[in-house]
C-alpha cells in the first residue's frame, strides 16, 4: 500500500477554513473529525508496518475512511 498519510489537510485544501469554522460551530462535526483522524491513523499505522492488522481489517478501515471523508465533504457543501 501507499503508505501516505491522507490528513484532512492533504485531502481538503482549499477547506480549512471552513473545516476549522465547522468544527468550532457543530459538536457532531468535531466528532466525524476525530473518527476520520482515529481511523487515518490506524491505516497508515498499518501501512507502515508499526501494526499487524489483516488485509481485510485494513479494507474495512478504508472503507470508513472513505464513508467518514464523503460525510465531511457532504457538510462542508452544506455551509
Amino acid at each position: 500500500m501507499s503508505n501516505t498519510p491522507h490528513t484532512l489537510g492533504d485531502e481538503f485544501p482549499e477547506q480549512m477554513e471552513a473545516i476549522h469554522a465547522l468544527k468550532a460551530k457543530s459538536p457532531e462535526f468535531a466528532q466525524v473529525l476525530t473518527e476520520y483522524d482515529e481511523v487515518n491513523d490506524k491505516i497508515h499505522r498499518a501501512e507502515a508496518r508499526l501494526d499487524a492488522i489483516s488485509e481485510e481489517a485494513e479494507a474495512t478501515l478504508r472503507r470508513q475512511r472513505l464513508a467518514l471523508k464523503d460525510r465531511i465533504a457532504a457538510a462542508l457543501e452544506r455551509m
